[in-house]
């Protein structure tokens, strides 16, 4: 689109404080101390799978992206986080679909 101004892609230090956002909604307890952008988060900050799973559902809310469950194995520290968003062009969201209502209501 010609004279656009919305950027392709995001930047490394927007994404870096979505994701530990994510990450402190989960695991407060790490606001407290630093996380190594290179540690595997899931052993560094003790996230069983569930916590994981919820990490991974505020990345999705906090960048308006979606990430395939084949994908999360990529998603092993908070700079390879950073590196999966970063590669991905940034693209609006679809807008979500509203059910028809029923026959016979007002």
């Amino acid at each position: 689109m010609a004279g656009s101004t919305a950027r392709s892609r995001r930047e490394p230090a927007e994404i870096r404080a979505i994701v530990l956002k994510a990450i402190h909604a989960i695991a407060p307890e790490t606001e407290a101390r630093p996380i190594q952008p290179n540690a595997p988060l899931r052993q560094a900050i003790d996230l069983d799978s569930m916590d994981w799973l919820n990490v991974v559902a505020g990345l999705e809310e906090g960048l308006s992206i979606e990430i395939p469950p084949d994908e999360y194995a990529r998603l092993s520290t908070v700079d390879a986080i950073v590196d999966y968003v970063a590669s991905r062009p940034v693209e609006p969201l679809a807008p979500r679909s509203v059910s028809p209502k029923p026959p016979g209501l007002p």
